[in-house]
């Protein structure tokens, strides 16, 4: 019995011989376990070096030096990390148009205004052919042709006095014919106008009315 134990003995110590030259360090199981293997060598830390953009000189290929702004990083050139700004667009003023459309025309306004308007053409009228009638006056338009007609109409009646172009158309009896005449006009001018605003009610029932474009001033 004691030799078996000591040829266990023996063969334990003799298969534990190579173990124990190679292996030091904490027993289990009755070896002892040695790292044999080497630490990894000490890196100091550094920076994320960011890649080039696309497109920069050099295709992220050779040496890049410090990015600009950051101390102690390396990485693209100072030109790439710099974003240029990019150049305004040209802004084309547009014009601004409303669009409208006449759908209705109150009788009653267009009376007032066509009455207004008639009146002072009318006085127009009246100033403008009392001035035409001086100056044709002045410069003897009237005696000339007066009496180029009184004699043709004295050859014709046999010596007696022609006809007097001179006083027929005299000043009073020119401003009151021009002022009946303006009279008829206002008068004609605003039921004209008023009939007129009736009938484009009647009309735009049915089409719609006049559309008008309004565009701001540029």
């Amino acid at each position: 019995m004691s030799g078996a134990t000591g040829a266990a003995g023996g063969a334990g110590s003799t298969g534990g011989a190579p173990g124990s030259a190679n292996l030091s360090g904490p027993q289990e199981g009755g070896y002892t376990v040695t790292d044999t293997r080497q630490p990894p060598p000490h890196q100091p830390p550094s920076a994320y070096t960011p890649p080039p953009p696309p497109g920069a000189p050099g295709g992220g290929q050779g040496p890049v030096g410090p990015v600009s702004g950051v101390p102690g990083l390396s990485g693209a050139p100072a030109s790439a990390g710099v974003r240029r700004p990019r150049p305004a667009a040209r802004t084309v003023p547009r014009t601004r148009k409303a669009r409208l459309r006449i759908s209705k025309a109150d009788p009653w306004s267009v009376m007032k205004v066509s009455f207004l308007l008639s009146i002072a053409l009318g006085i127009c009228t009246i100033v403008a052919v009392a001035v035409l009638w001086m100056v044709l006056d002045t410069i003897g338009v009237f005696t000339t042709v007066g009496s180029t007609i009184s004699e043709a109409t004295t050859s014709e009646q046999g010596g007696k006095g022609g006809f007097d172009l001179v006083s027929f158309l005299s000043l009073s009896r020119v401003m009151t014919f021009t002022t009946v005449i303006a009279v008829i006009d206002v008068v004609l001018a605003t039921a004209l106008a008023t009939l007129g605003a009736f009938i484009y009610n009647l009309s735009a029932g049915f089409v719609g009315g006049v559309e008008l474009t309004l565009a701001e001033d540029e």
